[in-house]
């Protein structure tokens, strides 16, 4: 029955759903001298975990002061620098952006009234041509008058 449970509570561990209290009793299970053949594998995982908290690092590390210090002291204020001079560079792009439109816009604006005008000329150009077609006419006709005689 014991077995059962234990083999119950390893499915459950590797699967991350053991609590706390059913970790301990697995830790006492694989810390006891007899442990069931086919589970024998997990006793070394069992014991490392045992003896990995007893464990301390008792080394000094030596710790001196680098230059990251002052990278660190300055670091807020270059996040503030930057942001500042993208505002600055989206505010005056931004108005240099629309002044350009603005010339756009006019210039589209003086097209249409160009070719307006243009046409308006063309209009009555063609007008003038047809009145010079019948000041033709009368020359040729005149010619030929002038000509008999």
């Amino acid at each position: 029955m014991e077995l059962d449970n234990i083999e119950r509570l390893l499915e459950k561990y590797f699967e991350a759903k053991t609590t706390v209290a059913e970790e301990k009793v697995l830790r006492a299970y694989f810390s006891q001298e007899k442990v069931a053949a086919h589970l024998e594998v997990y006793r070394p995982m069992f014991g490392y975990f045992s003896q990995g908290k007893t464990e301390q690092f008792t080394k000094e590390l030596p710790l001196k002061e680098t230059s990251k210090g002052l990278f660190r002291r300055l670091y807020p204020w270059l996040s503030v620098a930057a942001v500042t001079v993208l505002m600055i560079g989206v505010y005056f792009g931004k108005k240099r952006y629309d002044q350009q439109q603005l010339e756009k816009e006019k210039a589209q604006y003086a097209y249409q009234e160009t070719k307006k005008a243009l046409s308006l000329l063309a209009d009555n150009f063609s007008r003038g041509t047809e009145k010079v077609a019948y000041l033709n006419e009368f020359v040729e006709a005149k010619e030929k008058i002038y000509n008999k005689n």
